[in-house]
C-alpha cells in the first residue's frame, strides 16, 4: 500500500482537474490572475478570515507573515522545536531569534505554560503550529499574547479544516499560514501556499509577495518573488470543493484505527493520537506513540507497510540552529516524541483491508 495515494484522489476528480488546467492554458495567464483571486476569496470564506493572499509555498507564507509584522533583528519569536524546519527557519530568515518552548506530551502541540515561561520583553510574536492536523490550545496563548501586545501566527500547514472551539484554525490569530504541498489535505500539483489575515494586512502581504512593489517598477520595500501560479490555483479550487468530504473520510479512517488498536489490545504499546474536547482533528497524519519505534518501523517495512517519522530530531538539536545555544535535555517532551512517534498511512481512499493489515502487523510485533 502507498503511504499517501495521490493517484487514487486524482482518478476520482480527473475530468474536473483537467478542465480547470485547460481553461488556464486557453487564457495563457499563469501568474496571479483570475484563478488566484478566486481561490483567495474562497479560502478566506472557507477559513472564516477577512482576507487571504496566495504565495509560492507554505514556507513563504510563514516568511511573509513575519515580514508583514515588521519582525526583524533584535526581536524574539516563540515556537515549538517539534515541527518542520520551515517554522523556525522563517524566523531566522528575517533576522529574529527563534525561542523554543516545549510541547504537551499528549497532543504534540506547543504547551501554553512553556510559552508563558519563554516570553521576554523582546518577544514580538508566537508561531503556534497545529501539528498533524490537530489545533493547538489557542485560548491561553491568545490571552497572554493579547495582554502583552504579542502577535500570534498560526502555522496551519497541516491543519486546513481543523477547528478549535468551533472556529477554523488560520482565522484565530493575527495571521494564518497554509501549505498546498501535494501531500497536504488540500494539496496542489506542486508547491503553493496561502496567508490568511485581517483585511488591513492583506495589501501589505500582496506588496511583499511581488518584490515589494504595488505597481510595476516601483518598489516600496524589499519583498519576495512568491506568487501562486494560476494552474495551481485552478486545481486547488477544484479540490477545495471536496475538502470537507475528504476530511470526514480521514476522520472515519482515524476512528477505525482506534477501534482496531483497542480490539487488538495494543493501544498502550501503540498509542493513537488524542482529540481533546473542542478540537476537531483533520488527520494530515495519524501519528502513534510507540515503544521500540525503530524496530517496529523496520518490522512493518518488511511486510510492505510504509510509515514515516515526523520528526526524527527536534529543531533545537539540529546543526542549523546550533547558534541558538540550546542543548539536549532542555525540551524533554519534544525529544521523547522524536524517539517515539510513527505515522501510519491515512488518506481518504485507504481501504478497510489495508488498515486491518497495518494493525495486525503491529499486533504481531508486540505479541
Amino acid at each position: 500500500m502507498p503511504f499517501v495515494d495521490l493517484r487514487a484522489q486524482y482518478a476520482s476528480i480527473r475530468s474536473e482537474v483537467m478542465a480547470a488546467i485547460e481553461s488556464v492554458m486557453e487564457r495563457q495567464q499563469f501568474i496571479t490572475g483570475h484563478e488566484v483571486e478566486a481561490l483567495e476569496r474562497e479560502m478566506a470564506a472557507y477559513v472564516g478570515a477577512e482576507a487571504a493572499v496566495g504565495c509560492a509555498s507554505g514556507s513563504d507564507a510563514l516568511l511573509l507573515a513575519l515580514m508583514a509584522l515588521g519582525i526583524g533583528p533584535g526581536d524574539e519569536v516563540i515556537t515549538t522545536p517539534f515541527t518542520f524546519i520551515s517554522t523556525a527557519s522563517a524566523i531566522a530568515r528575517v533576522g529574529a531569534r527563534a525561542v523554543f518552548a516545549d510541547i504537551d506530551c499528549a497532543t504534540f502541540n506547543i504547551d501554553p505554560d512553556a510559552v508563558a515561561a519563554a516570553i521576554t520583553p523582546r518577544t514580538r510574536a508566537i508561531i503556534v503550529v497545529h501539528l498533524f492536523g490537530l489545533a493547538a490550545d489557542l485560548a491561553p496563548i491568545m490571552a497572554m499574547a493579547s495582554a502583552r501586545s504579542i502577535a500570534v501566527i498560526e502555522d496551519a500547514a497541516q491543519a486546513i479544516g481543523a477547528r478549535y472551539r468551533g472556529r477554523q484554525v488560520g482565522a484565530i490569530g493575527e495571521l494564518g499560514c497554509f501549505s498546498f504541498f501535494p501531500s497536504k489535505n488540500l494539496g496542489g500539483i506542486g508547491d503553493g501556499g496561502m496567508v490568511t489575515a485581517k483585511a488591513a494586512t492583506a495589501p501589505r502581504l500582496r506588496v511583499l509577495r511581488e518584490h515589494g512593489s504595488s505597481r510595476k517598477y516601483s518598489y516600496e520595500s524589499i519583498g519576495l518573488n512568491s506568487r501562486l501560479d494560476e494552474i495551481q490555483a485552478a486545481v486547488l479550487r477544484v479540490k477545495l470543493r471536496y475538502l470537507d468530504q475528504w476530511t470526514n473520510q480521514r476522520r472515519r479512517k482515524a476512528k477505525r484505527y482506534r477501534e482496531l488498536l483497542a480490539r487488538g489490545g495494543i493501544e498502550d504499546s501503540a498509542q493513537p493520537p488524542i482529540e481533546p474536547p473542542g478540537r476537531d482533528h483533520v488527520y494530515n497524519q495519524f501519528t502513534i506513540r510507540c515503544s521500540r519505534r525503530d524496530e517496529l518501523r523496520d518490522f512493518l517495512a518488511g511486510r510492505g507497510i510504509p510509515t514515516q517519522i515526523y520528526y526524527p530530531s527536534p529543531l533545537h538539536l539540529q546543526p542549523a540552529f546550533g547558534g541558538l545555544g540550546y542543548r539536549e535535555g532542555q525540551f524533554p517532551n519534544a525529544e521523547r516524541a522524536s524517539r517515539e512517534v510513527l505515522a501510519l498511512p491515512i488518506y481518504p481512499e485507504l481501504n478497510d483491508a489495508n488498515q486491518a493489515a497495518v494493525v495486525d502487523a503491529i499486533a504481531q510485533f508486540y505479541g
